[in-house]
């Protein structure tokens, strides 16, 4: 593990200075072996980020339990409790979110550091920390030669999760500060030289202490799995190490917790990045493409934090069920990544090659081709060993779950593609061609009335201020009473405009307008048509249910009226000054933007009638 640790890394950096952008091994497999390659990358790094923080907050309440043992009944609420917390820490921005992680980052470092050279230090004076699962035996089974290899593999690919966050360095280069790549590349080595030191010390001192850690805790004899939760191989240690209880036993558990919680912000910072790489080049909503005030993909984050809280939920942040669907999506991105950048390193030198022969013996071609073929042979060993990897994992863990992952990798691939196609195919249908051509005629008005009220009447005046060629006040004839009562009305009030009364034989008022309209267009020509629809502002969710259902189901069905459009004109009702304050704030980017942002004045308070007059 450790030597595939450090295979990776080199790899990866080689990957980060080639393709700084931000795509990783989405970029890479997509420019260097083709789209369906790359689409699958993609759908498997999303697949492993979800994985990531399911993992990781497990694996930290999993910590904190092994400390308070009492918390057991209450692993799923802690779980998606500290989810949530990540979101909102992270939605508040990059700049903050790393302030408030370096300081548990450096005490897990620090403390786990401090317990491997105690350990190790007890041990060479012939004191050596023993665990308290060391008394415990292991039900036996007898294996063939086989089934023993298989479970080595099996213990080795469980080792490989060590390697993950390396692919989310690649993919966030654009949140580190100038120099951007120089300083991605110094993180992803120090976090390789960090993990390979905490890694090997654990197991060291693991095998020295004797800890006993079972897929199944019943399996170990002597253990009361049925009223006590397993310890972690962390909290194992420090016991062995310091005492159960003790105040650095507390204080690794504390850190341990929060490292592996905050773990998951690698997959926060690396969701909405790939998630926002993958909306540019129209395999995603573009909503993941818009930053917030806060300048973080808030869209990416807020999706990543419910998918993982489902996940919780559905496994009961079981960690022994989690890890078996874990690193597969990690490896097969190493993989496709990794042989792409081989494809990219030998694209290199044969353009080295074609240089023309003065071109070719100027020192900077020179340099260039050592860096090509370096970079060849790094990835090159890379690409073989990650594929071995993938290889193994799958082989080891598909029956005890992973093969999820595999349903999950190729659906999110095909919805991608599909909704790739259907970018291609709306841009193809709105881009400009010799066909388009200005040729309407005539402009008119037409404004929907039920009854005569303060709402129509405003609908009149903003129809007649647009200075239309025709304005028309239109009214469907449910009951010949009603249509009666509203032309008496109308002549009463000698209205500026004139009534056009059409029938509605099946008590419908959809159809009716509609139909109007579309003969009124044939019979005048291509006229363009304004509809004004009045439409109540209300300051309560349950107000909305009672008013307006009309209005917009109108204004879907005249949507697909050729030469139609819609102009709704609001009516504010009393209870919308519950909204105005909310009115107030800045839409999304507009503090960004530096636009200033209009207070909206308080409504006037209407008058009583035994108010007197001004």
């Amino acid at each position: 593990v450790v030597v595939l640790l450090i295979v990776v890394v080199l790899s990866y950096r080689q990957l980060i200075k080639a393709y700084p952008s931000g795509g990783g091994d989405y970029e890479v497999a997509s420019k260097n072996l083709g789209e369906v390659p790359g689409v699958i990358v993609a759908a498997a790094l999303l697949v492993d980020y979800v994985l990531t923080v399911a993992v990781s907050v497990a694996s930290g309440v999993d910590n904190i339990i092994s400390a308070l043992p009492e918390l057991n009944p209450f692993r799923v609420e802690i779980a998606v409790g500290f989810v949530i917390l990540i979101v909102i820490v992270n939605l508040r921005g990059v700049r903050e979110a790393s302030s408030v992680f370096a300081i548990p980052t450096y005490l897990f470092i620090g403390s786990v550091g401090i317990m491997i050279v105690v350990g190790l230090g007890r041990t060479l004076l012939g004191d050596a920390p023993v665990a308290e699962s060391a008394q415990y035996a292991v039900q036996a089974e007898s294996l063939t030669q086989a089934a023993l290899i298989l479970l080595v593999l099996r213990a080795f690919s469980s080792g490989c999760s060590a390697l993950t966050g390396v692919e989310a360095v690649s993919n966030g280069v654009p949140a580190f500060r100038m120099p951007k790549i120089r300083n991605a590349q110094t993180t992803l080595t120090m976090m390789g030289g960090i993990a390979i030191m905490l890694f090997a010390g654990l197991t060291i001192l693991a095998l020295i202490s004797g800890v006993h850690y079972a897929e199944n805790p019943c399996h170990l004899i002597g253990f009361d799995c049925a009223n006590n939760p397993q310890p972690s191989l962390m909290a194992q240690v420090a016991a062995a190490t310091f005492g159960m209880g003790s105040i650095p036993f507390f204080i690794i558990q504390a850190a341990t917790a929060c490292v592996l919680l905050l773990a998951a912000n690698t997959a926060f910072n690396g969701f909405p990045l790939l998630g926002a790489v993958l909306a540019r080049d129209g395999y995603a909503p573009k909503a993941l493409n818009t930053r917030g005030d806060r300048l973080v993909y808030s869209n990416g984050m807020i999706i990543l934090g419910i998918v993982a809280i489902g996940v919780l939920i559905v496994y009961q942040a079981n960690l022994t069920t989690l890890i078996q669907l874990y690193i597969i999506g990690v490896f097969v991105s190493f993989s496709l990544g990794q042989i792409g950048m081989v494809k990219h390193w030998r694209r290199a030198l044969r353009g080295l090659k074609d240089l023309p022969p003065e071109a070719a013996r100027q020192q900077s071609a020179a340099i260039e081709r050592r860096s090509a073929v370096s970079g060849l042979w790094i990835n090159s060993v890379g690409a073989g060993m990650t594929v071995l990897v993938l290889l193994i994992v799958t082989i080891t863990k598909f029956t005890h779950g992973a093969w999820l992952v595999f349903i999950a990798i190729p659906i999110l691939a095909v919805l991608m593609l599909g909704v790739n196609r259907y970018y291609r195919d709306v841009e193809h249908e709105i881009q400009m061609d010799d066909t388009v051509h200005f040729g309407s005629s005539g402009d008119v008005a037409i404004i929907l009335v039920n009854r005569l009220q303060k709402p129509v009447m405003k609908a009149i005046d903003y129809a007649l201020a647009a200075k239309h060629d025709k304005t028309l006040a239109v009214h469907v004839a449910i009951t010949d009473e009603e249509s009666a009562k509203l032309q008496k009305e109308w002549d009463e009030h000698d209205m500026p405009i004139p009534l056009v009364i059409i029938e509605s034989p099946y008590r419908t008022y959809t159809s009716p307008v509609s139909s109007f309209i579309k003969s009124y267009r044939e019979k005048h020509g291509s006229s363009v048509v304004t509809v004004y629809l009045p439409q109540f502002i209300v300051g309560h969710w349950w107000e909305s249910i009672l008013h307006n259902r009309r209005s917009r189901r109108l204004a879907q069905q005249l949507m697909l009226v050729h030469g139609v459009s819609i102009t709704l004109v609001p009516w504010l009702l009393d209870s919308s000054e519950v909204i105005y304050g909310r009115r107030s704030r800045p839409l999304p980017g507009q503090q960004r933007g530096g636009q200033p942002v209009a207070q909206v004045p308080a409504r006037p308070a209407r008058k009583t009638p035994g108010d007197s007059a001004s």
